[in-house]
């Protein structure tokens, strides 16, 4: 909650005029705040000009034997799931099934009443929706509302959030807003005794692994990387139990508006996170000019481009396209490695791909180790010939 110094505050005003939510008046010259419309953003802290404003974080006090049930939330954008809703599905009825609870699904947006039927067919016993215009498009302070508001009613012990743009935003806003712990960017999940969620998640650029519990609030969450956890097999007629819930918040209150919505990434290709097909480039393409040979190869074969950290370093190509365990995690049909030394962060990054071909002149390369297919020579050579190739088949 915010604490207002009754003896530091001299009612000069600046908090109020700074508040973006109304959420500050000054009552016989004291700050005085609402708590129904304060977002806890912290922007009367910083405008303050004699620290007479502060935020206190209680610890939460309620039971939490009282809290049930294993959530995931089910973002989607336009009416379509992201895949790493249906990848924390399945690990999340693994877990409910260990600890004897129901699995349940949180969808919020915009006339997406047809969404629990998928839901369900992926193992969701339950699905909590709100559906509103208002949520039409994300929007941090709209969807915190709606997710706190049904932490707050229904009390889970778990929330699983995808470690996508949405996730990596909503979940610690969430976590701030209501007090809680929350562990980002997960490759790991299991129970362990007293039936806590051990959460793993790699540290210091990749080169150990964290351990997290979360024993003294409720629910415990954690945000997981799209692509580290297998994707169950769809039940066909599978049903469900929807609780649908009429949550209203005044637009007023949401601070950004959707100008316009901008699909697409590099050249219009699939982001990599969810490419059936990457054509990936290390140092040693050695120009970021040197990418129109990969780009060749990927166009005959509708892939999209990535590349390892040192490029992104180098600035030839975007974070974006950096795959990896300090990019983004893939389970690609198909991987090719060109000019990819293999570092190990690189390697658990890709560990999940169907195939993998790699390129490189260096034959003790760690790549190797992980491809199923490795090439040693110039990739300067052999992607032009691959690129030529591929055009006379798709002629």
């Amino acid at each position: 909650m915010i604490v207002v110094d009754g003896d530091k505050c001299t009612g000069c005003g600046v908090c109020v005029k700074a508040c973006s939510f109304d959420a500050l008046e000054l009552v016989e010259k004291l700050a005085v705040f609402d708590d129904g419309k304060c977002t806890y953003c912290g922007v009367c802290i910083s405008a303050c000009p004699t620290d007479a404003i502060d935020m206190e974080r209680k610890p939460q006090t309620a039971d939490v034997s009282a809290y049930k049930g294993i959530w995931v939330f089910a973002e989607q954008n336009g009416g379509k799931l992201k895949n790493v809703v249906f990848e924390l599905l399945g690990k999340g009825k693994e877990i409910a099934e260990e600890l004897g609870e129901e699995l349940c699904a949180v969808l919020v947006g915009n006339k997406v009443e047809y969404l629990p039927k998928v839901l369900a067919s992926y193992g969701a016993d339950k699905v909590y929706m709100i559906d509103g215009e208002v949520f039409e498009n994300y929007s941090t302070d709209g969807y915190k509302s709606a997710i706190s508001m049904l932490i707050t009613k229904h009390k889970p012990n778990i929330l699983l959030f995808g470690a996508t743009h949405v996730g990596r935003d909503l979940a610690p806003t969430v976590a701030a807003h209501l007090g809680l712990g929350l562990t980002a960017d997960c490759t790991g999940l299991s129970i362990v005794e007293d039936k806590y969620l051990l959460q793993t998640r790699p540290a210091f650029g990749g080169n150990l692994m964290a351990d997290i519990l979360t024993p003294d609030t409720r629910p415990q969450m954690a945000t997981v990387r799209p692509n580290v956890m297998k994707r169950p097999e769809p039940e066909e007629g599978r049903e469900c139990k929807l609780v649908k819930e009429d949550f209203q918040i005044n637009p007023r209150n949401i601070r950004t508006e959707i100008l316009e919505v901008i699909t697409g990434g590099v050249e219009g290709e699939k982001p990599v996170e969810e490419a059936d097909i990457i054509i990936s480039g290390g140092r040693g393409v050695g120009a970021p000019e040197n990418f129109d040979m990969l780009k060749a190869v990927a166009r005959s074969l509708k892939g999209t481009i990535g590349c390892s950290r040192p490029v992104v370093e180098l600035g030839w190509m975007p974070k974006s396209r950096q795959v990896g365990q300090s990019g983004k995690t893939v389970s690609p049909t198909l991987y090719m490695a060109c000019g990819i030394s293999g570092a190990i962060q690189h390697r658990v990054g890709i560990r999940n791909s169907d195939i993998i071909i790699a390129i490189n002149k260096d034959r003790e390369a760690p790549i190797f180790e992980l491809a199923n297919l490795g090439v040693i020579g110039d990739i300067f050579k052999i992607l032009p010939l691959l690129a030529s190739e591929l055009e006379k088949k798709s002629e």
